[in-house]
């Protein structure tokens, strides 16, 4: 009798492979509470590479037992670095470590080539490049008249293979770069490259849940929390070239700033 054929090999996905433990030293004399004690070994494990994107940990009642202490602790440690965006829960999968979190610094700049300035993959899926006449609203927001020809530009930003921002725009259509250069490049970058200087801008950042469409584009849950940036950006004449409403993953990305006295 033949014998049966073999079994096809497979990948080890994330849940086959055996989760990593760090090597944690408890001081239960000190006044550092352990939760602390716990955490800040796992972040800087993180932050130095010694725990890859992706890495499985071992799940809070396995640290417990293993450290000696109440799973309550050792569920405050973990939910500390998921709160900093080191760590992700996924259901029947585990406690990963997350991917890097972007953070941006609030200058009139391209998300694409700040991305990029700062070492990340980036890739562009444009979703909607519509040219029409402006209605009311959109006169309104470029500071044109109803009637004028406009695109309606929207764009799933992606980087290091996961999704950061869904971006819309309202761009006049004398202007608009081509659906395929958008693919490739930022929007201030081939404005730019046309001289079209975007010189000034009025923004408003706030935050809201996401909506089911921008939740499945975004890799989110519905009702996670986004960041929202409305934006209305100026040439050097003085002309409105763009107006921008953009919604970012709130565990992915972050604004920045420096603030000076006066």
């Amino acid at each position: 009798m033949p014998d049966p054929s073999p079994t096809p090999s497979r990948t080890p996905s994330t849940q086959d492979r055996a989760p990593r433990v760090v090597d944690i030293q408890l001081d239960r004399k000190s006044p550092v509470p352990l939760y602390f004690q716990i955490s800040e070994p796992i972040a800087e494990a993180i932050l130095n590479g010694e725990l890859p994107v992706g890495t499985r940990l071992e799940d809070e009642l396995s640290m417990a037992k293993r450290l000696a202490v109440s799973r309550p602790t050792a569920r405050q440690a973990l939910q500390r670095l998921v709160d900093r965006g080191l760590l992700t829960r996924r259901r029947g999968v585990g406690t990963l470590v997350s991917p890097t979190r972007v953070r941006r610094p609030m200058e009139l700049t391209s998300l694409h080539s700040d991305l990029e300035s700062a070492g990340h993959k980036v890739s562009t899926e444009v979703l909607d490049h519509d040219e029409h006449p402006a209605d009311a609203a959109e006169a309104t927001s470029l500071e044109v008249a109803e009637g004028t020809p406009i695109v309606r530009l929207s764009r799933l930003r992606t980087a290091d293979g996961e999704p950061i921002a869904v971006l819309t725009n309202l761009i006049p259509a004398d202007i608009c770069p081509s659906r395929e250069a958008l693919s490739a490049g930022g929007l201030y970058d081939l404005l730019r490259a046309e001289q079209i200087i975007p010189t000034t801008a009025h923004q408003t950042i706030g935050a809201r849940p996401a909506t089911a469409p921008e939740a499945r584009m975004l890799g989110e849950k519905r009702g996670a929390a986004l960041l929202t940036a409305t934006r209305t950006t100026y040439d050097t004449s003085g002309r409105v070239i763009e107006y921008g409403t953009h919604v970012y993953r709130a565990s992915r990305y972050s604004f920045t700033t420096t603030l000076f006295s006066t």
